[in-house]
């Protein structure tokens, strides 16, 4: 399975978004609710509908760089959200960008991206954010039965993959999941 441009842009022009709850994730939401710094450059890669970028913005946020690769879906977040900075609205293949931020968001990325990437993912990670800079999220605390995506793990794979390259700051079972997701993931930061 190819899981390029047109994998992606296929599963939005038939509507097969299982990840895509249609808000902003309630431990993301939670996390940035709690930060005073409205000046925190932050990234959220393969954005989809951005609902994450929506929710921080209307709370102050204004440094804010959504990125995905399907042209489609930051189209219609321009329409629905004109006041957010178009240049700030990157279309771009994840391991092309070449920028440094203080935050980025984990929200369905990960899993979405072939195991075999992982490495490639971790690596690029780190080389975007600013020393200090965190990586915060969710990740499934589960296995799937059938072939990915979405791609789960263990605690101790992502321990295992993460702790080369990062201090994990909190890597624990979220309380406030979506009733779909509750018990199967993890809320973590991970700090360069």
């Amino acid at each position: 399975m190819n899981l390029d441009i047109d994998f992606w842009t296929k599963k939005y022009e038939q509507q097969q978004t299982g990840w895509d709850i249609g808000y902003a994730s309630p431990p993301i939401a939670s996390y940035f609710d709690q930060i005073e710094d409205k000046n925190l450059k932050i990234l959220i890669p393969g954005c989809g509908n951005a609902y994450e970028a929506a929710h921080l913005f209307n709370k102050g946020f204004k440094n804010i760089y959504i990125l995905d690769f399907v042209k489609d879906t930051l189209d219609l977040f321009k329409k629905t959200h004109p006041d957010f900075p178009e240049e700030q609205i990157i279309l771009n293949d994840f391991f092309k960008v070449k920028d440094q931020f203080d935050i980025i968001i984990e929200q369905t990325f990960f899993c979405a991206l072939a195991p075999t990437q992982r490495k490639e993912y971790v690596t690029k990670m780190k080389s975007l954010l600013k020393e200090g800079g965190k990586l915060i999220g969710v990740l499934f605390s589960r296995t799937f039965e059938k072939k990915g995506p979405p791609f789960g793990g263990t605690k101790q794979e992502y321990i295992s993959l993460f702790s080369n390259h990062f201090e994990i700051k909190t890597l624990e079972n979220c309380y406030n999941s979506i009733l779909p997701r509750k018990g199967n993931e993890l809320f973590f930061i991970f700090e360069t």
